[in-house]
């Protein structure tokens, strides 16, 4: 009788292979795209998605929105507040003061691991809160009032 792949238990080979990836290379922090592990094992997205979800209840990695899963490290303190809240830390953690031009929605995208609508939607709630001043497209973004430790926890 031929052996064929048999799909259950599939998933929890591909989890198991990306825990040795993550435990090859101290510096992963972030896992391959959902299409790489597709296209790398021969599985459909499913099969992936329970892959990433054993890595999940395990501990070893977490979906980041608009973005790819990152890896958790032991040790690791991972920010789970809002992006909004991470964002208007900015202000405080660089020193920038009322009138400074503040990152582009680009590279805030780019700094958190998050899509530019996501990173969009943080800094409207963030000028709407009178933080900042919004720029529009092709305008630079400015710090409007520096948020106290009250407005930022």
């Amino acid at each position: 009788m031929s052996q064929k792949a048999n799909p259950r238990g599939t998933f929890l080979k591909i989890a198991d292979s990306l825990k040795r990836q993550i435990e090859d290379d101290p510096d992963m922090a972030e896992l391959p795209s959902l299409t790489e592990v597709m296209r790398d094992h021969k599985v459909s997205r499913g099969v992936a998605l329970r892959a990433f979800g054993v890595l999940r209840g395990e501990g070893v990695a977490e979906p980041v929105p608009g973005g790819r899963w990152h890896v958790v490290r032991a040790g690791a303190g991972v920010d789970r507040r809002p992006l909004d809240q991470r964002i208007a830390d900015i202000i405080t953690a660089e020193g920038l003061e009322a009138g400074a031009a503040f990152p582009s929605a680009s590279a805030l995208a780019e700094r958190f691991g998050v899509s530019r609508p996501t990173v969009g939607k943080a800094l409207e709630k963030l000028e709407t809160a009178g933080v900042l001043a919004g720029g529009g497209q092709g305008k630079v973004r400015t710090v409007r009032a520096v948020p106290t430790r009250e407005e930022r926890s």
